[in-house]
């Protein structure tokens, strides 16, 4: 599931392999932009903007893209197969060693590079940003309490807070401040949130393997994320989940994660959650057993 970290490391990826580069093909499978040949162009480098990537071209031309919950791209050497199925890739880019093919992708559009900030202007500040600083971090918390009813759960993946979070740091973060992904962000501290959430995105920025918890055995990376069957890495009882969000809409509706027993607040009411729910612990995460 693309999410900041994915995203910053798609990036950096792409530009080891094509920074620098010239294309020898060059196609956008779009029916927008399928008249569009990019042969020829440089490519200078890829910049991620929270979840959005900006592929930039000589000549100040930016070609923008959104992973969503289902795209990727995707690295070969020349003539190597393809690990997904062709009908399923939307941007073709080879040079003489390489293709990089960008599979599933969504909100393609090309666009002067001086013109790229039109397309993320509606963004909070970027997690990963290389100039983040305590500037942006009052932003991101000032926008986190704007509305203090709202749960922190839904806030913490607009991208309209701060842009970067998605579901499985959405559960992670919430287990690690011990309050119910339902509480109103009114109830948290804002700063310590944005603090986690970067710290988050940030010691996962360069790994495949998503770690919350410090712990390196299999099985152990994340406290709460997909645990149901496991448990909860830090008291052993049962994980729950359930759908936070607006259930008209499927980006905005998200399966959520979380520990009645570790985490306080308001939780969705049925008969089963209500007898799990125990008294929280108010320290931090700790190895279970």
């Amino acid at each position: 599931m693309p999410e900041g970290d994915t995203v910053h490391r798609t990036a950096h990826r792409l530009t080891e392999a094509l920074g620098g580069a010239t294309l020898t093909h060059g196609e956008i499978r779009h029916p927008r932009l399928s008249t569009v040949d990019l042969a020829g162009r440089v490519v200078l480098n890829v910049r991620p903007v929270g979840k959005h990537l900006f592929v930039r071209f000589d000549s100040d031309v930016s070609l923008h893209n959104h992973l969503r919950m289902d795209g990727g791209w995707h690295v070969y050497a020349a003539g190597e197969r393809w690990r997904r199925p062709g009908h399923q890739a939307r941007v073709v880019l080879r040079t003489a060693e390489l293709s990089a093919i960008g599979f599933h992708l969504h909100d393609l559009a090309l666009v002067r590079t001086a013109d790229e900030r039109r397309l993320v202007e509606h963004l909070g500040p970027d997690l990963l940003a290389d100039d983040w600083d305590d500037r942006h971090a009052a932003e991101a918390a000032e926008r986190l309490v704007a509305e203090p009813d709202r749960q922190l759960g839904v806030a913490l993946l607009d991208q309209r807070v701060m842009a970067g979070i998605g579901n499985v740091y959405k559960s992670e973060a919430c287990f690690l401040l011990g309050a119910s992904p339902w509480t109103p962000v009114g109830e948290v501290d804002a700063a310590e949130t944005v603090r986690l959430c970067r710290e988050l995105l940030s010691r996962n920025a360069t790994s495949v393997v998503r770690n919350t918890t410090g712990l390196t055995r299999h099985g152990e990376e994340l406290w709460v994320y997909g645990r149901t069957r496991s448990g909860c890495l830090r008291c052993g009882g049962r994980v729950h989940a359930g759908n936070q969000g607006d259930a008209l809409d499927r980006y905005a509706e998200r399966i959520t994660y979380y520990c009645p027993r570790c985490q306080r607040g308001p939780f969705p009411a049925s008969a089963e959650q209500r007898q799990a729910r125990r008294p929280g612990s108010a320290g931090g995460p700790a190895r279970r057993g």
